[in-house]
């Protein structure tokens, strides 16, 4: 092929690229002014977890280790212990409880792995997507922090969206 043949297939291919680029650019943007505006997040989103307590107020975690156990990137650290006290003075349900719960956010894929083998419901998955952290170690969630994000859930500048209204968004 002679140059003077290259050359004009290449500005036709950059024709046709640019032709795409500029169909875009009448279209509505769907850029979100965050955090003036509140995101859309679907139901199904899996973001921060955090560590459930029941009706009572007490932790349900027993550290049975399942979570940890079904976790692929093994980020999920646990440390049982046993509170022998009456049930009105225990911060838990159970006698057997997590002394130490850490999730380490440099490792974990937010899989959900954890959460479907938990028996009791202990650990969930929150919609908090603030995760941005400027030292590794403070990746490294502990069991304080998981008590108190189901706080932080009811706070979040963040719209749910449920399946009715998927069908709006997925175009």
């Amino acid at each position: 092929m002679s140059l003077l043949g290259e050359v004009v297939e290449n500005v036709k291919a950059i024709v046709k690229g640019l032709k795409v680029t500029l169909s875009y650019i009448p279209k509505e943007k769907l850029t979100n002014q965050y955090p003036d505006e509140p995101i859309q997040i679907f139901s199904a989103y899996r973001g921060e977890h955090y560590l459930n307590i029941d009706e009572n107020g007490k932790e349900r975690c027993v550290a049975c280790f399942l979570c940890s156990a079904a976790c692929p990137a093994n980020a999920i650290y646990i440390e049982a212990d046993e509170d022998l006290r009456p049930y009105e003075e225990r911060s838990t349900r159970e006698e057997r409880f997590a002394k130490v719960y850490n999730i380490d956010y440099g490792k974990c894929i937010l899989c959900g792995f954890c959460v479907e083998a938990c028996p009791k419901d202990a650990i969930k998955h929150g919609h908090n997507f603030e995760m941005a952290v400027t030292n590794f170690a403070d990746l490294v969630k502990d069991k304080t922090y998981l008590l108190k994000n189901l706080e932080r859930e009811s706070q979040l500048p963040v719209i749910i969206i449920d399946e009715t209204m998927r069908e709006k968004y997925a175009k």
